[in-house]
């Protein structure tokens, strides 16, 4: 049976081990250190061990906590004289290093256990915070809260007193390339320039660079590569002096050439606001530059500067182009610019000197190169309009209104005329549009003929008489109207229009059927249907047609213009005949009229001479319109029971014929039948072979199908696989790459409010300073004034004798008391008796030299 570890009284401790013996009688711990064999007496109690000591090799160290007191001079434990017990530094610290192996007394605690030495490499360094105040070893006087660095190579020693923030790398610093410090209180960066809190500046020297501890690093700016097509655009966010030693205020923007650098890092206070590239010119180009910028930089609003090719510039801050690059107006003989002042100014046009007033308007003309100034506006090029013969067009001078047609020449509208648009009535539009010769095809005077595209409304309107027709056009600013025979080219005028036709058509005749511009003169036919009674009360559908032609002597002004007076001669004509027709049929019988209806219709029409003999021609005298000759068509009867009596027998005769031709027809149906089909089972003994040798291919096709479908398989698989995998990747990529990004911009916000923040309290202290300032010198002025106003109320006399009231009273106490020389002392200010003895002395001395005189 094993004993208890407190039933032990043989203890063996070897080396570098040690003991807590707990002294019951005294209650003090103490520490037995081996190698020792110890026995334990009864008053005694083993707390601890045996336990190893602490051993710390080289380049080591541990932190104990309550650790013992030593003695400053012999460096020994201090003990307790009454009660032997070693005496603690209650909740302390004490870093040990490299020693001897050392036990823990009683009270001490390992407060971290041996740990290697921190090695700071080079461009690297320890963020150091002082938690307690104490001198450090260079003799630098550390105050709780203070913070430096520790900077690599070197081996860090650690404190009781301090405490590692973080490790520091340094950043390194690339060609053309600069860091952006922001300054997070107020420090005194390596170069020895002092920095408040929140100030920002650059570092651009090449290589490592260790931010101080009260720096930070904001951002690493690249250069900007300037070369001869682009320059850079900066805007100032404060006033500050750039580089180059220049001002620049707040809100100011300018430009950064090659001419003042090849690589350009912007400051901390200078914005870029975008990569200008130059602005190139030809020698055939020109710019207008708004809002120029002048010899001295400042901008001049509202203004134009004209700049000519060859050139090449950049635009500065503010410039803009009006209209971009624009190619000089190069005009031929035949082309022409209309110009407009804009602005008073002098002008040289051919060789001399004009003065151009604001709204005046020119025109230059070709050949020529023009660049206009800056004070011109080009309001229109122009060409010279070609004109055959039979081509023109509308001209109307602006300035009097007035519209004329040119006609067959090349011109070119001046800077005071322009095209006229000449409007014609939708119905006359649509007989133009048509462009059909009515001779050819009578369906083109029907209403709605077939577009021919959109007019040209500044053209003159021009119009083809076709032979033997005739145009009537009416001049309204004249009052006349003027007839044209065909062939001819009939043009209007600005103030003239066609006299449209409407005419009667259909059979029967209904009005305004056909519209027209131009009159057929004939000859010509029309057709009409007319219904006629006979005297014994048949009534029939007699079709009938009419030749007719007009007869005018086209040299005759009058005959010519009879022609148009009456508007639907086809109307007038039809009724006038048809009355004629019907009051002849309705005097003789059916049988009658049956066999002798041309006679008598033509009797009727044309009438009879003194011999009983027809006349030829009918004429009516209002415009000349001759009928030659008629033509009966067709007969029919109105009534029913009639028409089916006259085609009972024709009915007949087509039964007959008809059934002739069914029995031939069947007879070869029959024997084209049977030749059918034996056509038909040849075919399909031929298709029945074909069918066969078509899915013998079938069967091969479907067999290199199976082996093609595998093979596509395994490939579709192999790539889909390979898909997948860059897809991944990409997706991979992105997803860095926006992360990153998301970093950037969140680290730029927590900078640009932490920049605001230190603006905001920076603008805030200044204005309390000036306040107080303001405050003092107004607190100043206050007294200033009392003081003045004080010594001008008690007036210097006043001052004068309230001086001299004290010493006068002095020495008239004095004289009476008969006293010479007094000293008055509170006996605790010591008196120089030197200085006084001589002064006595000579009083006396001056007193006696006064006697004797």
């Amino acid at each position: 049976m094993s004993k208890k570890a407190g039933d032990v009284s043989i203890f063996r401790v070897p080396p570098f081990h040690y003991l807590h013996v707990l002294d019951q009688t005294s209650n003090v711990t103490r520490v037995v250190t081996g190698p020792v064999t110890f026995i334990r007496q009864e008053n005694e109690v083993v707390l601890l061990g045996p336990e190893k000591m602490i051993t710390i090799p080289p380049r080591h160290y541990c932190i104990v906590k309550n650790p013992v007191l030593r003695d400053d001079d012999t460096g020994e434990i201090v003990v307790d004289e009454l009660s032997k017990q070693v005496k603690l530094r209650h909740s302390e610290l004490e870093v040990r290093r490299t020693t001897e192996p050392f036990p823990l007394y009683p009270g001490e605690e390992l407060h971290m256990p041996v740990t290697p030495l921190t090695v700071v490499p080079a461009d690297s360094a320890l963020h150091i915070q002082a938690i307690l105040d104490f001198s450090d070893d260079d003799g630098n006087r550390r105050i709780a809260g203070d913070e430096w660095l520790f900077e690599g190579p070197g081996t860090y020693i650690p404190r009781v007193e301090e405490k590692v923030v973080k490790l520091v790398h340094a950043v390194v610093v690339l060609p053309n390339q600069a860091l952006r410090l922001c300054a997070l209180k107020e420090t005194r960066d390596r170069d020895g320039n002092m920095r408040v809190t929140g100030e920002e500046w650059m570092v651009d020297r090449v290589g490592a660079y260790l931010p101080g501890v009260y720096e930070k690093v904001v951002d690493t700016v690249n250069s900007f590569v300037l070369t001869d097509k682009n320059a850079l655009h900066l805007r100032a966010t404060r006033s500050f002096k750039d580089r180059f030693g220049k001002e620049r205020k707040t809100g100011e923007e300018w430009l950064i050439t090659l001419t003042e650098a090849e690589c350009y890092i912007p400051g901390v206070y200078e914005e870029v606001v975008a990569d200008v590239d130059i602005t190139t010119l030809s020698n055939r180009q020109y710019a207008v530059i708004l809002n120029p910028v002048d010899a001295h930089g400042r901008q001049q609003l509202g203004s134009k500067k004209l700049v000519k090719g060859p050139n090449s510039f950049f635009l500065q801050p503010g410039e803009m182009l009006e209209a971009g690059v624009q190619d000089v107006y190069i005009l031929g003989e035949d082309e022409g610019l209309i110009l407009r002042s804009t602005e008073t100014f002098t002008d040289t046009y051919e060789g001399k000197e004009v003065q151009r007033l604001p709204g005046d308007r020119w025109m230059i003309r070709g050949p020529a190169e023009y660049v206009p100034p800056v004070q011109v506006e080009v309001v229109q090029k122009r060409e010279a309009i070609p004109l055959d013969d039979n081509e023109g067009i509308y001209v109307r001078d602006t300035k009097t209104g007035k519209v004329r047609a040119v006609i067959g020449q090349t011109y070119m509208l001046t800077q005071d005329e322009e095209l006229y648009h000449k409007e014609l009535p939708q119905n006359v539009e649509e007989l133009l549009a048509s462009q059909r010769d009515p001779l050819a095809d009578r369906s083109s005077r029907k209403a709605g003929g077939a577009p021919a595209g959109p007019r040209d409304k500044t053209r003159v309107i021009s119009f083809r008489v076709p032979h033997n027709a005739a145009v009537q056009v009416y001049d309204y600013k004249e009052k006349q109207a003027r007839v044209s025979f065909g062939p001819d080219l009939v043009m209007l005028g600005p103030d003239e229009q066609f006299t449209v036709i409407s005419l009667s058509g259909g059979k029967p005749k209904r009005p305004n059927q056909i519209r027209s511009l131009c009159l057929l003169l004939g000859p010509d036919f029309c057709t009409d249907i007319v219904q006629i009674e006979t005297a014994d009360h048949a009534r029939l559908h007699l079709q009938v047609s009419y030749n007719w032609e007009f007869e005018v002597d086209k040299t005759s002004a009058e005959d010519a213009a009879r022609l148009f007076a009456v508007p639907d001669f086809v109307g007038d004509m039809c009724k006038a005949v048809a009355s004629r027709i019907r009051g002849a049929v309705a005097q003789v019988q059916f049988d009658d009229f049956h066999k002798n209806s041309a006679r008598i219709i033509r009797a009727s029409v044309f009438g009879t001479d003194d011999q009983k003999r027809v006349r030829q021609r009918f004429v009516f005298p209002a415009n000349g319109l001759s009928i030659t000759n008629i033509d009966i068509q067709s007969a029919e009867p109105v009534d029913q029971r009639t028409r089916d009596a006259l085609q009972k027998s024709v009915q007949l005769a087509i039964e007959i014929t008809t059934a002739s031709q069914e029995a031939t027809a069947r007879h070869e149906a029959e024997r084209r039948e049977q030749a059918a089909k034996g056509a038909l089972e040849r075919q399909k003994i031929e298709d029945e072979a074909a069918a066969e040798e078509a899915k013998k291919s079938l069967l091969e096709l479907q067999a290199q199908s199976a082996a093609v479908e595998s093979t596509g398989q395994a490939k579709a698989e192999a790539q889909s696989r390979a898909e997948a995998a860059r897809i991944e990747g990409e997706a991979a990529v992105d997803q860095a790459r926006l992360k990153s990004e998301a970093m950037n911009i969140e680290s730029e916000g927590d900078l640009d409010r932490l920049q605001k923040a230190r603006e905001a309290e920076l603008d805030f202290i200044r204005k309390q300073n000036d306040l107080e300032l303001e405050k003092q010198q107004r607190m100043n002025e206050l007294e200033i004034e009392k003081f003045q106003k004080m010594v001008s109320a008690i007036t210097p006399q006043a001052l004068c004798e309230m001086a001299r009231a004290g010493p006068e009273m002095q020495a008239k106490l004095l004289g009476g008391l008969g006293i010479s020389s007094t000293l008055i002392t509170d006996g605790s200010s010591p008196i120089n008796l030197f200085n006084a003895a001589s002064g006595l002395i000579g009083i006396d001395q001056g007193k006696q030299q006064q006697q004797r005189k």
